[in-house]
């Protein structure tokens, strides 16, 4: 059957870039939020200024840093070996498979539902892989693993937001003198952040363009990064004219302009490691696909990146973001609890070391339930009324939902692609 490569080669490289374009466009279009939702809805970006910032640095961190190579099979989830004697079925499976993922995340983007883009494209190629070639061809204890991410992850970055947010609260808010204590705890705040963000950028982001750090040189030059922050933002925050002697409802308002500079220094961070990571779910199985019909129906466990294929991924994202992002931003920034910058700085900054832990003890997780578990956790510091249970039911259903959604669309076009061109 290799037969149907040589033959229709051409045609299903054509369609499988795009595809995987309208699966970049859907990542765009839903996982953005996770770095901008919390800025917007604490007002610490306007909706324009969000989507121009998030533009730069996600397509920043897609072309810079999305990766020379990547693996054919995304997250390992499937048995490349049961499609040895049959490698045109893995070609119609990853074309179906981003087709799939990308409706279901233009679905999930119209309704406004924060949902996982890697979810979706593992739920896709689980379902193809199952019914398609055998139920064994699946590693289905990774596929455990992602589930059980569905609780773990949110409660770990909630846990998170809930201690940042408390802890800001009693250092500062709750104080006889808030602004003197913000000039002595914020630049602590701003180094713990820089630490944070830099460890995210540097082991999610640039192992990408080939500058792989050892766990002691990142951790390394992560602590140095927060220390000159910390002192930068000491010297910088010393020099603000704030009145000591205003009324609190005026200190309040100078202490949030402080957090929302934060914020916006984080959101920038936490796009560029979103960018440089998540692409990979588009790519990904494109470039399997390009792998395979141009070596003839070998499959390689890595696959080397034509020159067209990240360009592809990073304009996909970026043309996503521009056209339905605000949807999800709305969701996270305004839909679930009310946001202020001091509350999205702790709920952002939870969810960026939430993925650093993750990311360290190879924990399978998704950006979006880190970020919801987090803005979840700043909401019940203020209690349960605080939170509005309707978004956060349907962002509940809408989860569960991703994976069979996935798998079902794909299988039919899995089968559909089958009869067109076998």
């Amino acid at each position: 059957m290799v037969d149907v490569l040589v033959q229709h080669g051409p045609m299903l490289i054509a369609i499988a870039a795009i595809v995987g374009f309208f699966m970049a466009w859907g990542i765009g279009a839903n996982d953005v939020a996770n770095a901008m939702g919390t800025s917007v809805g604490s007002k610490a970006l306007t909706i324009k200024q969000a989507i121009i910032v998030a533009m730069i640095f996600e397509f920043a961190g897609a072309y810079l840093a999305g990766g020379e190579v990547t693996s054919t099979i995304r997250k390992g989830i499937i048995d490349a070996g049961y499609y040895t004697d049959v490698p045109e079925l893995l070609v119609f499976g990853m074309i179906g498979a981003l087709m799939a993922a990308g409706l279901w995340l233009l679905v999930a983007s119209y309704l406004g539902w924060p949902v996982s883009t890697t979810h979706s494209i593992v739920g896709a190629i689980v379902g193809f892989s199952a019914v398609g070639v055998g139920i064994d061809s699946v590693s289905w204890g990774k596929v455990g693993g992602i589930v059980g991410s569905w609780i773990v992850t949110p409660a770990i970055s909630g846990f998170l937001a809930y201690l940042i947010f408390q802890s800001a609260q009693k250092l500062i808010f709750d104080t006889e003198n808030p602004i003197r204590q913000a000039k002595r705890f914020v630049p602590m705040y701003m180094a713990f952040a820089g630490f944070v963000m830099s460890l995210v950028t540097i082991k999610k982001g640039l192992k990408h363009v080939g500058m792989d750090f050892t766990n002691l040189e990142a951790y390394t030059l992560a602590i140095a990064i927060a220390v000159m922050i910390g002192v930068i933002g000491a010297v910088l925050i010393g020099r603000l004219k704030l009145d000591e002697k205003a009324d609190r409802r005026t200190m309040f308002a100078n202490l949030e302009r402080i957090f929302a500079v934060l914020m916006v220094l984080t959101a920038c961070c936490m796009a560029f490691a979103h960018g440089s990571n998540d692409v990979a779910n588009a790519i990904g199985p494109l470039a399997a696909v390009v792998s395979i019909v141009q070596h003839d129906g070998e499959i390689a466990k890595k696959a080397a990146l034509a020159w067209w294929i990240l360009p592809l991924g990073a304009v996909g994202i970026v043309a996503g973001l521009a056209i339905f992002g605000h949807r999800v931003i709305a969701t996270i920034g305004k839909g679930i609890t009310h946001l202020t910058p001091s509350r999205g700085f702790a709920a952002e900054l939870a969810a960026a070391s939430t993925v650093v832990i993750a990311s360290g003890t190879g924990l399978p997780i998704s950006t979006t339930q880190t970020l919801v578990g987090a803005v979840l956790g700043v909401g019940m510091a203020r209690g349960i009324a605080a939170l509005n249970l309707t978004v956060v039911r349907n962002i509940v259903v809408s989860w569960v939902v991703t994976l069979p959604a996935g798998a079902i669309l794909s299988i039919i076009f899995f089968y559909m692609l089958k009869g067109i061109f076998s």
